[in-house]
C-alpha cells in the first residue's frame, strides 16, 4: 500500500489508481478514523500497527464517522454516501493474530462509501460529517 499527499476521487471510479472503485460502486471509498484504529491495535497487542495495514483510501483524525447507511460526510471537494461499514477480512488477521476480532465493534474498521461528487482530496484537507443516521443494533438471542 503507498500512502499519497493528493488524489482525485471520481463518482465513475472512486479514488484514481485503486481498482476496486469501479468494480464495486457500493464500496469505492474506505475511511478510516484513527482513534477506531489506535484502538483496535492496541486491543490485538500492537498499539503501533500502521494503519496501512487495513489498506483504507482515507485516515481520518478527530471526526466521528456516521455509523449506518445513508450518512454523508465530505472530505475535501469530495462527497461520500456511507454504504456499510468495511468488515475486516482475514488479511487483518494475517497482519496480526487478533487484528481482525479487534476490528469488528463499533465499526472500527472503518466505513466503505459510494462517491457523490467527484474532486480532488489533499492531506490536511477539511472532514465534515453532513448526515449522520441513528446506527441499528440488531442483538441476537
Amino acid at each position: 500500500m503507498q500512502e499519497i499527499q493528493s488524489g482525485t476521487v471520481t463518482v465513475a471510479a472512486g479514488l484514481q489508481g485503486d481498482h476496486k472503485g469501479t468494480k464495486f460502486p457500493n464500496r469505492q471509498i474506505t475511511v478510516l478514523a484513527v482513534e477506531a484504529w489506535r484502538e483496535a491495535a492496541r486491543d490485538a497487542g500492537e498499539p503501533d500497527l500502521a494503519w496501512t495495514v487495513r489498506r483504507a483510501n482515507f485516515l481520518v483524525e478527530g471526526v466521528h464517522l456516521p455509523r449506518a447507511a445513508g450518512g454523508v460526510l465530505r472530505i475535501g471537494e469530495v462527497l461520500l454516501e456511507v454504504t456499510s461499514q468495511t468488515v475486516p477480512c482475514k488479511r487483518m488477521d494475517d497482519a496480526l493474530t487478533g487484528l481482525r476480532k479487534a476490528l469488528h465493534p463499533d465499526w472500527r474498521g472503518g466505513i466503505t462509501c459510494r462517491v457523490l461528487e467527484g474532486g480532488q482530496v489533499t492531506l490536511g484537507d477539511p472532514v465534515e460529517v453532513l448526515v449522520s443516521p441513528p446506527q441499528r443494533v440488531i442483538r441476537l438471542p
